[in-house]
């Protein structure tokens, strides 16, 4: 069976797809990659399924051996990556060949890249998906991270004939300070309007106590009118709690189904791949959007990954009447001799 040695894991490797819909009412958290920009372009590159399990790299990442030929695609935050000790790029396609070595460095820039395969990772689907949840030691390979000596096994390999390269207007550039888009609620009436201002004004720092779940922000309090506690309700990814201390938590990927702290805002869709790549220390700015902006950025968001995969398909060549009868004139009536 097709498949790749881990020689390095990196330092949290995860097998991860777009996460477990549908089982939040359960209890079970939605997980599923942090980025999905950088996820379904990968996807895209390699002529994958957009939501085909990819490896999430955060930080440091692996060294893989590779015992069959693939495609793969590296997108995300900037990383140093390698095959056979020769320098490869992000964001295109590359064939790898039986026997090659792939290795990462540090990232440079963001805080998670992202490794996609012409093939899909032989890994169990558990409730529709093979993200790994780490807490819950849930899907992905045997629920947990990678380590050395791991064989991951592959099924449906193709090879692509053609290269496949992103154009650069739409490879994103990850800053260290950042503008946060929101949208009120929905608890925003256990805040006072001059609490939402100190929100709205001030800039927040992301603390080291930040993964796959939430992310602490440290800044200026934020003040409730009486209490931060209420009856738990749904969280989803982009809520921002503010608990009892006045800094908020802006909850992610990974997070619990509910949550009994109130919600002052909740981030747009379209920035949630920003805070995907923030680490500790970069520093957020909030701006308000009402709630048709945040559709129509929506609408782009995907509009925009649809362009990129448009861009990798092959149009045939369409001809017009002239050039048609000119060829059929020319060669038409030549037999073969």
């Amino acid at each position: 069976m097709p498949s790749i040695k881990v020689h390095k894991p990196g330092l949290c490797t995860t097998v991860q797809d777009i996460g477990r819909i549908g089982y939040q009412q359960f209890g079970i958290p939605v997980s599923g990659v942090m980025d999905e920009f950088a996820f379904t372009v990968a996807n895209y590159l390699v002529e994958s399924d957009k939501n085909n399990a990819v490896l999430e790299i955060p930080f440091l990442g692996p060294a893989l051996e590779f015992d069959f030929d693939v495609t793969i695609a590296i997108t995300g935050g900037e990383i140093q990556a390698k095959i056979n000790n020769q320098d490869v790029k992000m964001w295109e396609s590359i064939n790898v060949k039986k026997g090659d070595n792939l290795s990462f460095g540090s990232l440079k820039s963001g805080m998670r890249a992202y490794l996609a395969f012409s093939a899909e990772i032989d890994v169990p689907v558990v409730m529709g998906s093979k993200s790994t949840l780490l807490k819950s030691k849930l899907g992905g390979f045997e629920g947990r991270q990678l380590k050395m000596g791991d064989i991951i096994n592959f099924k449906n390999v193709k090879v692509l004939s053609k290269k496949n390269i992103l154009d650069k207007k739409y490879v994103p550039t990850y800053s260290h300070n950042q503008n946060i888009r929101i949208v009120l609620g929905p608890q925003d009436d256990y805040f006072e309007e001059s609490s939402i201002k100190t929100m709205l004004e001030n800039k927040y720092q992301v603390t080291k106590d930040a993964d796959r779940m939430g992310m602490r922000l440290a800044g200026e309090v934020i003040k409730h009118k009486d209490k931060a506690d209420i009856i738990s309700d749904a969280a989803v990814f982009g809520s921002i709690q503010v608990p009892g201390n006045g800094q908020p938590i802006i909850l992610l990927a990974d997070r619990q189904t509910t949550g009994g702290y109130t919600k002052i805002a909740t981030v747009i869709k379209a920035d949630l791949p920003k805070l995907a790549q923030m680490l500790p220390n970069d520093t957020i700015q909030f701006s308000l959007v009402n709630i048709e902006e945040a559709q129509k950025e929506y609408r782009e968001f995907y509009r925009i990954l649809d362009e990129i995969k448009e861009s990798f398909v092959v149009k045939p060549r369409v001809y017009t009447e002239k050039q048609l009868y000119v060829s059929k004139k020319l060669f038409g009536n030549r037999r073969k001799k």
